[in-house]
C-alpha cells in the first residue's frame, strides 16, 4: 500500500457484525483431520467462498466484471492467524471487508466465526495489473463500488423505460442467458414486441445489466385490454438466488398496477415456479413446452 491509501476502516472489525458481506456454511467431512479439526489450509478455502460472495453482493459476476474494468486482481500477499478451531459439522460464519484501497492495491479483511468464537483472521493484498501481470491503476469504477458497498448503500439501479433507452444492454443479458445458456434460438428470443413493451433492468456499479424483464399488454382484444404480461426475466447466473429477479418483477408489476391494470399474467420456467408463487402469482392450467423448454401459466389480481 502506497501512503495515499484510502483507509476505509480505522479499527479492526470485533465482530461478524462488524461485516457487510458474511457468508456461512458448514465444515465437511473431506476438510478435518483423523481428530476432526479442520486442516489450516482450509481457512484460505473459507475466505475464497467469502470473497465470492462479496462479488455477488457488488452484483458484479466476476469475469465479465474484470472484462469491463480491464484488467485482474492478482494476490500478492496473505497473513492468516489462528485464534481457534473449527470442527466437523460446525457451521461456520466468513465476515469480508475492504479495509483499504491504495493507488494500484486493495486490502482485504476476513474473520471467520463458530457461533461468535472468533477462529481465524486473516488479511490479503491484491493488485490490479492487465494481463501480464503489471500493476495498473486502480479503476475508478471499482473504488466507488467498493465504497458505497462498504457504506452500506444499494449496488444495483433499477430502471424502467423503452427498447431504445434500456435494450442494449437488456438483450446483451437476454442473448446470454436465453441463447447460451439454455440454447433457445436467438431469431425467436428477439421479437418484434421489444420495441413497444416496457422494460426494467437492474444495473450494476459498472452500468452492466445484470437482471431485466419486459412488459407489454396480453392481448390486442379489447376485453383483455386491462391485463398485462411479463416476459423474458433474466437474472445473470453468478447472481441468481438474491434479490434481483424479484426487485425487477416488483418494479413491472408496480407499473401495471400503476397504469390501473387488473392483472398481470406470464409464462414462467417450471425450474422458476416457486420463484413466482412467493411473489403472489398463481398457477393457471397444466404444464406445458415453449421452446422445447416446460412452463406453467400463472397470473396475479391487482385488483
Amino acid at each position: 500500500m502506497s501512503s495515499s491509501s484510502q483507509i476505509l476502516f480505522e479499527t479492526p472489525a470485533r465482530s461478524l457484525s462488524d461485516f457487510r458481506c458474511r457468508s456461512r456454511q458448514r465444515v465437511r467431512w473431506s476438510e478435518v483431520d483423523l481428530q476432526k479439526v479442520v486442516f489450516n489450509a482450509h481457512y484460505l478455502s473459507y475466505v475464497d467462498i467469502a470473497m465470492s460472495e462479496y462479488w455477488r453482493q457488488l452484483a458484479v459476476p466476476y469475469e465479465e466484471g474484470m472484462q469491463r474494468l480491464g484488467g485482474e486482481l492478482f494476490l500478492r500477499a496473505t497473513q492468516l492467524e489462528f485464534h481457534a478451531s473449527a470442527r466437523l459439522d460446525d457451521v461456520i460464519d466468513i465476515g469480508l471487508r475492504v479495509a483499504k484501497l491504495g493507488h494500484t492495491s486493495v486490502q482485504y479483511e476476513a474473520a471467520i466465526y463458530c457461533a461468535d468464537k472468533l477462529l481465524a483472521t486473516a488479511t490479503m493484498v491484491y493488485v490490479f495489473a492487465n494481463a501480464a501481470q503489471q500493476p495498473q491503476p486502480l479503476p475508478q469504477a471499482y473504488r466507488s463500488m467498493v465504497q458505497r458497498f462498504e457504506a452500506g448503500e444499494d449496488m444495483v439501479t433499477l430502471k424502467t423505460g423503452s427498447w431504445n433507452v434500456l435494450g442494449q444492454e437488456a438483450m446483451r443479458l437476454r442473448m446470454q442467458v436465453f441463447v447460451r445458456e439454455q440454447g433457445i434460438p436467438a431469431e425467436i428470443e428477439a421479437d418484434a414486441f421489444d420495441v413497444s413493451a416496457l422494460h426494467a433492468v437492474a444495473l450494476n456499479g459498472l452500468d452492466m445489466c445484470v437482471a431485466t424483464g419486459r412488459m407489454l399488454p396480453s392481448a390486442q382484444d379489447e376485453h383483455r385490454a386491462d391485463v398485462m404480461r411479463i416476459g423474458r426475466m433474466a437474472v445473470a447466473k453468478p447472481l441468481r438466488g438474491g434479490r434481483l429477479g424479484r426487485q425487477v418483477l416488483d418494479a413491472l408489476v408496480d407499473a401495471a398496477d400503476r397504469q390501473g391494470k387488473r392483472q398481470v399474467e406470464l409464462h414462467a420456467q417450471r425450474t422458476a415456479e416457486s420463484f413466482y408463487l412467493r411473489a403472489g402469482f398463481s398457477v393457471v392450467g397444466e404444464p406445458y413446452e415453449e421452446a422445447g423448454i416446460a412452463h406453467i401459466s400463472m397470473q396475479k389480481t391487482l385488483r
